[in-house]
């Protein structure tokens, strides 16, 4: 609970005395300073904030208690705050034509969860996503949350995996695919922007975001062939592993060089 108040602009110090008061209300400074096991003046300062924040409430008395906030009084006026701010924003930053398409780099675990959450966030109809099972738990949260609002969501899992999602498609692995040091995946959102990237052992993670056509139609049409395929192996799997050997072993064969 202290990382999500930290997320709304609290301190790490101002978040504890926020849950103390939220715990046991109407309380002094002396008391409170106790509970969280901090000197008095670091934590009158805290409540100071949190009183000039909005988080925290004053009794005049002797001494002078204190009292939280109730938390959904305190959600409705961050709501309140940001809507006003994003309208601002909105207005005053009206986004620049584009000439080209634009090609970005992320690195490192934090900053690929916030890009993955921000476009997926911002689909307003479709999100395709083809990422292997291992690799599933960094999308799956926000992709549940698309769902929620309405957005179109299909997962392929290379290798079977049991997300919560309505849309899922389960791709089997050959034995070769387990050789594979880097995972790759793709985020294809409202078929207009996507984000590229590998995971695996060794790997420093990193990702692309683009909006390039030529990549938004590859990742097209790689969604076509694995729906078709898929489709296909279903009903037809006994009829082509007799006619082209397990894992398509004599159609691949000849192309093994290039591979």
């Amino acid at each position: 609970m202290i990382d999500e108040l930290r997320k709304i602009g609290l301190s790490d110090l101002e978040a504890r005395c926020y849950l103390v008061l939220h715990e046991e209300p109407k309380i002094s400074g002396y008391e409170v300073a106790k509970k969280v096991s901090v000197s008095r003046t670091n934590v009158y300062a805290a409540l100071r904030a949190l009183t000039e924040k909005g988080m925290c409430r004053m009794i005049e008395s002797e001494p002078v208690l204190y009292d939280a906030v109730p938390i959904e009084q305190l959600i409705r006026l961050l709501q309140s705050e940001f809507d006003q701010t994003t309208r601002v924003l909105q207005e005053q930053l009206k986004p620049t034509p584009r000439t080209s398409p634009s090609f970005y780099n992320w690195q490192g675990d934090k900053a690929i969860e916030t890009a993955i959450k921000r476009i997926v966030s911002n689909a307003n109809k479709s999100i395709v996503v083809d990422i292997w099972s291992e690799d599933v738990h960094w999308v799956e949260e926000p992709l549940a949350e698309a769902e929620k609002q309405g957005v179109a969501v299909t997962l392929i899992s290379i290798g079977e995996c049991h997300a919560k999602l309505k849309n899922v498609v389960v791709h089997k692995r050959s034995a070769e695919w387990h050789q594979v040091q880097s995972r790759k995946f793709s985020i294809l959102c409202d078929a207009h922007s996507a984000l590229l990237g590998s995971f695996g052992r060794g790997i420093k993670p990193t990702i692309l975001e683009t909006d390039h056509p030529s990549l938004i139609e590859l990742l097209q049409n790689a969604f076509y062939h694995d729906i078709i395929m898929g489709q296909i192996e279903k009903d037809f799997s006994q009829v082509l592993e007799e006619k082209y050997g397990s894992d398509y072993v004599r159609i691949i064969t000849p192309y093994r060089e290039y591979l």
